[in-house]
């Protein structure tokens, strides 16, 4: 593969560096070093409404989709490019569930009549979308979900609970998965349901983090009513809808994006900081600590871009197994940068939101939801048995 850009392409990566360095000098407080989700407070969720709206006015968020969705037809290394420069800058705008899980899927499985209804909103950042899968008892064992959706005439009534699910209180609309013939088992049997967060029957219930934010909920579904029309692909195989879902979250650029800029700001610090009367960047363990989190991370990326060169010579349903292992490696390694972190800057790594904390607490910040990352979008666990089954064809033994 040729890691080189075009110059068409080094072109647009100068203008969304342009762009997105512009826009984070208005950004609230808690963006400064890239370490809080847009989903955390108010002023974070307007500035995100804020940047959506011009990125979709500039067709960024779609540009590798057809036109007649909203987007731009333009190569999917492209909106790898901006995808791994919005990260690098901490920028909110782009509603990753709407955008990198559910427009592809509707783009390979929903009818015509649902990808001119759905895409576009999802093009101009208009809609916000969150997503419906796990369950108090299936989280990573998904197949096991017992939310049920009884067809009645032309809707579904649907009842369960939905846990873990980011942004729920901030959402528009949700795609969940609901078991519609509770006779079959495990996979058979489940359908792909977009509904409205504002039909009656859904209540949202906060998980707030160990340090009191939120962006994680409980979402209960009491007799909620679901138009047919909303099924996405045939009903009781939306197992087959969910894996093409699964397909397209998980590419991984973005996460080496943000440890590179996180590697700078350690390096950074590493500088200015004495100990002893000696730089921490001079102490030999430290450099070599560092260092070798560097070279983690451009191996990282280089996966990354290769999933996106995979995808391109055989279209969007590729590198199921690469993608699998980009986001095993890629949240495994954010993990160890947290640590690291944490480790170089020692007791003052703790302090939060003080003058006194390095880079204004970041890494402890990081330091508490790094383990999340291992568990969110599919365990390291259940991430290294696709791989086996999928790539190196292993047999399966459940």
């Amino acid at each position: 593969m040729d890691f080189k850009l075009t110059v068409e392409q080094e072109k647009f990566k100068e203008e969304l560096e342009v762009f997105f360095a512009k826009q984070m000098i208005n950004a609230p407080a808690e963006y400064e070093f890239g370490g809080r989700d847009a989903m955390i407070t108010e002023d974070g969720w307007r500035f995100h409404l804020e940047i959506a709206k011009k990125l979709g006015e500039k067709g960024w968020i779609s540009r590798a989709w057809p036109r007649q969705y909203g987007g731009q037809d333009a190569p999917i290394v492209e909106q790898l490019i901006f995808n791994e420069v919005r990260a690098y800058y901490g920028a909110p705008g782009v509603d990753i569930a709407g955008v990198n899980m559910l427009a592809p899927t509707l783009l390979v499985a929903a009818d015509e009549k649902q990808k001119k209804r759905f895409l576009p909103p999802i093009a101009k950042g208009e809609i916000m979308w969150c997503q419906g899968w796990s369950e108090p008892n299936a989280g990573s064992d998904l197949a096991a979900l017992s939310t049920s959706a009884i067809r009645q005439g032309d809707n579904y009534i649907v009842n369960g609970q939905k846990i873990w699910t980011s942004g729920a209180h901030w959402s528009d609309w949700i795609f969940l998965l609901a078991r519609t013939d509770p006779n079959q088992k495990r996979s058979r049997g489940i359908s792909y349901l977009l509904l409205d967060m504002k039909t009656p029957g859904i209540t949202v219930r906060s998980i707030d983090y160990m340090n009191n934010s939120h962006s994680y909920n409980e979402v209960f579904l009491d007799d909620v009513k679901v138009p047919v029309e909303n099924r996405v692909g045939e009903e009781n195989k939306g197992w087959a809808v969910t894996r093409q879902t699964m397909n397209f979250e998980r590419s991984g650029v973005a996460r080496f994006a943000e440890i590179r800029r996180g590697l700078e700001q350690l390096v950074g610090y590493a500088r200015e900081t004495k100990r002893d009367g000696m730089a921490l960047a001079d102490d030999p363990i430290i450099r070599q600590k560092i260092a070798q989190l560097a070279v983690e991370n451009e191996a990282g990326r280089a996966l990354a871009y290769r999933i996106a060169w995979e995808q391109t010579r055989g279209g969007l349903v590729m590198a199921a197994s690469m993608a699998s292992a980009a986001k095993v490696y890629g949240s495994e390694l954010f993990q160890r940068f947290a640590y690291t972190g944490c480790e170089i800057m020692g007791m003052h790594a703790q302090i939060e939101d003080h003058k006194w904390s390095p880079l204004r607490g970041k890494f402890i910040h990081e330091y508490q939801k790094c383990i999340g990352s291992n568990i969110a979008a599919g365990s390291s666990e259940i991430q290294r048995n696709l791989i086996a089954w999928g790539a190196l064809e292993l047999p399966r033994t459940i």
